[in-house]
């Protein structure tokens, strides 16, 4: 059976895959509906989330993945309407998301300033403040 799943960077070398936690599990949202997916990924969205991707996988293949990776999934069906606040999650995204996530830590590392050697030293002393300030406007990045 087709399911469809929300994948972050779909096709890249650091795709991931979208997961709620609840308590210490992780669940993988494996939607029976392409509708219901791509409203759950509009929803994400809104929250400022980057978007997801709704891929079309065989239900088998995703289960396995899970599997694979400790992750547990939880089928959407069509029509699922939620009884508990743990159910809700199922149809909207939780208010608060992770900062950094695993598919993210792909950023370059910073390349290292070279060091300017100074004439003087009141170049030494300007060079040194230029570096103070320098620090002070990467803090605000």
């Amino acid at each position: 059976m087709q399911v469809f799943v929300l994948l972050f960077n779909a096709g890249r070398e650091n795709e991931g895959i979208h997961t709620i936690r609840i308590g210490d599990r992780n669940l993988v949202l494996i939607f029976e509906q392409e509708d219901d997916a791509t409203r759950y990924a509009l929803l994400l969205e809104a929250q400022d989330f980057p978007v997801p991707t709704v891929e079309a996988m065989e239900q088998a293949d995703i289960e396995e993945f899970c599997e694979s990776t400790g992750y547990e999934g939880q089928l959407v069906p069509a029509g699922f309407v939620p009884q508990t606040d743990a159910e809700r999650l199922l149809l909207a995204p939780p208010e608060s998301n992770l900062v950094e996530t695993d598919w993210q830590k792909d950023k370059q590392p910073e390349t290292p300033q070279p060091e300017l050697e100074p004439e003087s030293e009141a170049d030494a002393i300007a060079a040194a403040e230029l570096e103070r300030i320098r620090r002070q406007l990467e803090g605000l990045l």
